[in-house]
């Protein structure tokens, strides 16, 4: 399983306008350490703004799974339940797990779930798909 971390970055950039405006990201990168997370989003940001800017928060992103699509441009985090039968008691169980999905809109993103969920042979349940704020994602070792 890979350790995500998400990182909120803090910098000045030119508005259409013309005027400077302050903003904050987030991206997503995978790392072994906190340390590791904020060399990496330094790393991964230094092509992409001229000038300063600051990590302002990194925090652990608890996510089992990730599903890009290259035609998405938006970044959806889906709440799935799988669904197990404990013998013993006689009930279900069910175990929360949070999965990424990108896609442009919200039934893209039903849809790169479903897609990304078949041949899993266990029971599942879908209970919310929101869209983050999470502008990219740098996985480790992979290279664009």
């Amino acid at each position: 399983m890979l350790n995500w971390f998400e990182c909120k970055i803090k910098y000045e950039k030119t508005a259409e306008e013309g005027k400077i405006v302050k903003v904050n990201e987030a991206y997503l990168v995978d790392a072994l350490s906190f340390t590791e997370a904020e060399a990496r989003i330094n790393e991964e940001m230094k092509p992409f703004i001229s000038g300063e800017f600051i990590v302002s928060n990194i925090r652990r992103a608890r996510i089992n799974e990730l599903f890009a699509n290259e035609n998405g441009d938006k970044w959806y985090r889906s709440k799935v339940y799988f669904i197990s039968l404990d013998e013993e008691k006689g009930i279900e169980k069910r175990t929360a797990c949070t999965m990424m999905v990108q896609a442009n809109n919200v039934k893209e993103a039903w849809d790169g779930l479903q897609e990304g969920m078949k041949g899993t042979m266990a029971d599942y349940e879908v209970a919310s798909i929101t869209e983050t704020t999470i502008l990219d994602v740098f996985a480790f070792g992979v290279k664009e």
